[in-house]
């Protein structure tokens, strides 16, 4: 039977004790099945991607810890995760990643071959992202495309193809992931620079709190094309406007480039995403 320890070190490597993550990850997908459902999705269909958010999240989370568990050590946030403590073993982390897909798959399946064969590239996505710190400029690019791979899964599971405004929305997604992800990225920057990973922080350099700001301007701006080419009224253009405000607020915490602020400003991207989603499920509920 697992020791009370164990189980801790379990939940600190599924990363279930920081929710952030898979807010990050529910919000796009969310706006999928609202534009894809006209903003009322099929609830099965709801239930099974809010749940497979989750269980892939967690996975991620064990998958990356495993191919970051030689770095993590030497990094000052991530010291103290159980690989890197030795909490957990490495088979038991591939255990851990792999019962959670397998889980996450089985629920797919229920929802047709289609969205069974689009979970492959998805589940490629989800493995490969640790690695392309070693080697990609701005993986947080790639990231996104992994976070947001939900967007077109989730036009295939209510409509049965993927429309050329999913591929924008999962640009959007792309851009704000970019924008989120290099704030946290500055937190370790210098950690991240000793010990070889890469990352958009490095890769901007100087010009990382300009490539932020940027990246949320592009995303507003197709969020905003998305929405006219939608028809969408008042309660979206509220949410897109108060997603405007905290992007605002995010200059203010990141332009220190202070690790402490920098992580707060990641942190608070939660809000932005909830802005955005409440003003879309309102925007269809009332029109």
């Amino acid at each position: 039977m697992l020791s009370l320890a164990k189980w801790n070190a379990y939940y600190r490597l599924t990363r279930l004790d920081k929710p952030i993550g898979i807010w990050l990850l529910m919000w796009p997908t969310l706006w999928g099945l609202l534009i894809a459902g006209q903003g009322r999705p099929d609830l099965h269909v709801l239930l099974v991607f809010v749940l497979g958010t989750v269980l892939m999240r967690s996975a991620g989370c064990a998958l990356n810890d495993i191919a970051d568990r030689h770095w993590d050590g030497a990094v000052a946030r991530t010291r103290l995760r159980p690989l890197a403590t030795g909490e957990i073993s490495v088979q038991e982390a591939y255990l851990v990643a792999m019962g959670l897909a397998l889980l996450a798959f089985m629920l797919v399946c229920t929802l047709g071959w289609q969205v069974v064969a689009w979970s492959v590239p998805a589940l490629f996505l989800a493995i490969s992202y640790p690695y392309t710190k070693r080697f990609l400029a701005i993986p947080q690019a790639y990231l996104g495309v992994a976070f947001g791979f939900g967007i077109p899964m989730t036009f295939v599971a209510l409509q049965g193809q993927v429309p050329a405004l999913a591929w924008w929305l999962l640009l959007a997604n792309v851009s704000w992931s970019v924008a989120y992800d290099t704030a946290y990225a500055m937190v370790d920057r210098a950690d991240d620079l000793k010990v070889g990973i890469r990352s958009s922080a490095i890769t901007f350099g100087r010009w990382d709190v300009l490539a932020i700001m940027a990246c949320f301007v592009v995303m507003l701006a197709i969020m905003a094309g998305l929405a006219v080419a939608l028809g969408l009224g008042w309660p979206f253009w509220a949410g897109w406007g108060l997603a405007a405000l905290l992007i605002l607020r995010q200059y203010q915490l990141v332009r220190t480039r202070d690790p402490g602020l920098c992580f707060k400003a990641f942190l608070e991207n939660v809000w932005i995403g909830a802005a955005l989603t409440a003003g879309l499920a309102l925007a269809f509920y009332l029109s």
